[in-house]
């Protein structure tokens, strides 16, 4: 039997031809496609619709009708993403909220997501990171390791009166081991 006859292999011969799918259809497929991944701002999937060329009008029809059954929830991505970054990679408030922004999450929703965090946690956070990098300091100068700590902070989003406070107290508190561990010997 040739190759043909069984629909198989060669060319569009053995093959039923889809019909050309609407702008409306390809705005689905695109943002379902994406929404599969993993959750994105409505801000992201009409960037995404924009560059495969689906026109205005269409891409706003579609992301409207997808809020509406809750496909997309901007407010519910802004609150995932901090409770996540600020978990995972340890970043203060200042950083979270620029990262939303960069995805296009609406202020409002940004500050409300933010309230999550209360500046104690974030403290703590910052005393954990801290913490887990004072180690790698040990052998240099105290200056040196004040810049090094407290810029880690820094590149995290962490304001810089509270990376220095909570620095100079993990320094003194390593230091004040120090001396215990000299006395009791």
């Amino acid at each position: 039997m040739r190759e043909q006859e069984r629909g198989g292999g060669g060319g569009r011969e053995g093959r039923q031809e889809l019909p050309p799918q609407s702008p409306e259809e390809q705005a689905r497929a695109i943002c379902l496609r994406l929404l599969t991944g993993m959750p994105r701002t409505r801000r992201q999937l009409a960037d995404a619709l924009e560059k495969r060329g689906i026109p205005e009008e269409v891409s706003q029809e579609v992301l409207s009708r997808y809020e509406e059954v809750g496909l997309i929830d901007d407010a519910a991505f802004a609150g995932a993403w901090v409770e996540s970054r600020h978990r995972g990679r340890g970043l203060a408030r200042r950083a979270l909220a620029q990262e939303l922004r960069t995805k296009g999450v609406h202020t409002t929703l940004v500050q409300e997501a933010l309230e999550q965090l209360d500046s104690e946690q974030e403290e703590r956070t910052a005393r954990e990171l801290v913490e887990r990098k004072l180690r790698a300091t040990r052998g240099l100068d105290r200056d040196k390791r004040i810049r090094r700590l407290a810029g880690m902070l820094a590149r995290k989003g962490y304001p810089e009166g509270m990376a220095l406070r909570v620095v100079r107290r993990a320094l003194e508190a390593e230091a004040d081991e120090a001396d215990d561990a000299e006395n009791a010997v």
